[in-house]
């Protein structure tokens, strides 16, 4: 549903931007590195595993929405204007102490409410993406292409005596849509997706950012991510909602 609503909204803007006024040219970038970061925040976490038996419970009521902290870095590498690579690592970890409220069968271990619990999400990811740009103008540049989506996630409790976990790495291909447009010679604004979905799961990773080139090498930029998906297979069911307040600094050749 999500990328329903934000597909539409992006497409309807690449195809409105096209021939629309005009400043300086978009440059062309052999080679980008960029290091993101800043807070992000759960609003769904929901957990069975396994999924016919285990007891559903929510990693947000069990150790709150956050802030935690979160990173991620981005190398593009481009062959020519139209053609490019991107590869992306972003390790990701959620983990605090509570207690359940109730009885949690999970992976094979029974937990215990009101006891001290170790809850940890992990839900790292690394991606390598060809991208090609279908569009260039004065004002706005626009790619589409594939990504190669590994996921390596791992949900784990722990009490005194006990502790369970399940671990799940595995490869989805993503589409992979992203825009730029610039408002003026220092400022831009950026616009990234990359997602799929299927009769057992999702994934979408979606970005807003408004960027500050401060040389014609250096870039900072701020913005909104967020990150929604899960699977709902016969050994797992797990959904989540991230959303992150990002910070970035970009170089540029």
């Amino acid at each position: 549903m999500i990328a329903r609503y934000i597909g539409t909204a992006v497409l309807t803007l690449a195809f409105c931007s096209i021939g629309t006024g005009i400043v300086q040219a978009q440059e062309f970038e052999r080679f980008a590195l960029e290091i993101e970061g800043g807070p992000v925040w759960q609003t769904r976490n929901d957990v069975r595993i396994p999924n016919e038996t285990g007891t559903e419970f929510s990693l947000v009521d069990l150790i709150g929405k956050g802030p935690y902290g979160a990173f991620r870095v981005e190398a593009d590498f481009n062959i020519n204007e139209r053609h490019g690579f991107r590869v992306v690592l972003a390790p990701l970890k959620i983990e605090d102490t509570a207690s359940l409220e109730g009885t949690v069968f999970f992976a094979g271990e029974t937990f215990d409410p009101d006891v001290p619990t170790d809850a940890t999400y992990d839900f790292s990811s690394y991606r390598f993406t060809y991208r090609y740009r279908f569009y260039q103008g004065d004002r706005w540049s626009w790619k589409i292409g594939g990504t190669l989506f590994v996921r390596d996630a791992r949900i784990a409790l722990r009490q005194e005596g006990k502790f369970a976990e399940d671990t799940d790495v595995g490869i989805v291909p993503l589409v992979h849509f992203s825009g730029i447009g610039r408002l003026s010679d220092r400022w831009r604004f950026m616009f990234d997706f990359e997602g799929l979905g299927s009769t057992q799961g999702r994934a979408f990773d979606i970005a807003a950012k408004l960027g500050y080139r401060f040389s014609d090498r250096w870039e900072l930029a701020f913005g909104y991510r967020t990150i929604e998906g899960g699977a709902d297979v016969e050994q797992v069911y797990n959904f989540a909602w991230l959303h992150f307040a990002v910070a970035s600094v970009r170089f540029s050749l």
